[in-house]
């Protein structure tokens, strides 16, 4: 049978993994059984998927990231280099917990800076952007643009990643795409 997909001579793909037409997989990776990469992904050196990852199309996963069980990401989403998953919120060495593995799903279109950390449990909104080093430790919204550490929201952006700023009527217009958007009750939709 035929592979769809390009891995490195060095990954190592267990049985059991679905992998999508177009993905590729470079230097030194890891999938695990029953891991799921959909079409056109690209995982970077040093990547590890955890069994039960589910990773959409064109997910972009940086060097040295590992994406444990219990991670979803969605269509578009943008992991950084050496950004963090965790999956239990008490590990303990001597303590067994793989029943308890909370999850964390990262909505179609957000990016997760380098060095970034998700504590588990957690959801990043639509086209949310991450920024490097931060500590994502509760929600957040889409096109958040969340800093530092605990993270906490500066902005709003667009859907290509800049900083939107409102006018007096609650519309912001991209400088890039020329997408309009809304702010209203806390909240930022697209509207063109």
């Amino acid at each position: 049978m035929e592979k769809h997909y390009f891995a490195h001579e060095t990954a190592v793909i267990d049985g059991g993994c679905e992998i999508g037409p177009g993905s590729k997989i470079w230097h030194f990776s890891h999938l695990m059984p029953g891991c799921v990469l959909g079409q056109n992904c690209n995982l970077g050196q040093n990547v590890v998927i955890s069994p039960g990852v589910i990773l959409g199309n064109n997910v972009k996963v940086q060097n040295n990231v590992s994406i444990y069980t219990g991670v979803i990401c969605e269509d578009d989403v943008f992991l950084g280099p050496s950004m963090v998953f965790t999956n239990i919120l008490n590990p303990r060495s001597a303590v067994i917990r793989r029943d308890q593995y909370l999850k964390t799903l990262v909505k179609k279109g957000a990016s997760i800076g380098a060095n970034a950390t998700i504590v588990c449990g957690n959801e990043i909104g639509e086209y949310a952007l991450i920024g490097a080093g931060s500590v994502v430790t509760k929600n957040v919204k889409p096109y958040a643009l969340i800093v530092g550490n605990p993270g906490r929201q500066t902005g709003w952006v667009s859907e290509f990643g800049h900083k939107l700023d409102f006018n007096q009527n609650g519309i912001a217009i991209c400088p890039e795409s020329g997408q309009q958007y809304k702010i209203s009750n806390n909240a930022v939709s697209r509207i063109s």
